[in-house]
Order: C-alpha cells, then structure tokens, then sequence
C-alpha cells in the first residue's frame, strides 16, 4: 500500500459557524454535531472566526481509491502510530483516509510505516 505525505502545515480548530471557511482551498475537511463545528484545513487557510484551534499538524494520505469493502487500513496505521507513541488525527473522505501527527513525529512516522511495509511516495 503505498502512503503520499503531503508537504502543508496543518491546522485543527473549532469554528463560530462555516461563514468564514474557504472553500475552494485545496485541503479542508469540516465536520458539524450538535455541540461544535469543526475545521481541519492549511494552516495559511485557518477563518478569522476560529474558536479554539491547535498548529502544528502534518499529514500523509493513503494512497488511491479505498473500496468500502476493505477493513482494518485505518486499523492497522493507527496501532503501528500508537505502538510508537505517535498520536494521530484521521480524517475520511469519499475515496480514502487522510492522517494527521503532530510536525514533530511525522519524519518517524513515515519512517515507521516504511519499515512495516508501506511504499512512501513523495
């Protein structure tokens, strides 16, 4: 399975409300619930009415389409992540799976995935 970082600096924040999101930037995922609305976008893209927000992300995508049949690719990252105290933020899409670590820990991270298999592609 091959694994794509991508080269932006990530930002994930809570929201006053969508009004001020840029939609037509390349990378935002925005998630709404009955208590919060929440934003994962480029750091340079984060809206004035921000809440809360954290800096510091980076993130890699999963390469191609991801049939809904296929069970356990998300599982399988995060234990590898985990099992070297590396957190993670995952975020889903129609076609596959985008994780987040913090900057610090996205060199080994990658690394990690490389020497349990993964094909790192840039």
């Amino acid at each position: 399975m091959k694994i794509r970082g991508l080269p932006y600096n990530f930002t994930v924040c809570q929201v006053k409300d969508f009004s001020g999101v840029s939609w037509d930037a390349e990378f935002c995922f925005a998630g709404k619930t009955d208590q919060e609305y929440s934003l994962v976008c480029c750091t340079e893209d984060v809206p004035p009415d921000t809440l809360t927000r954290e800096d510091g992300w980076k993130a890699f995508r999963i390469e191609g389409v991801l049939d809904f049949s296929l069970v356990g690719i998300l599982s399988k990252i995060s234990a590898l992540l985990a099992e070297n105290r590396i957190g993670i933020f995952a975020v889903s899409t129609y076609n596959t799976d985008y994780i987040l670590t913090k900057a610090e820990s996205f060199p080994k991270a990658l690394e990690m995935l490389s020497q349990a298999g993964y094909e790192i592609v840039s």
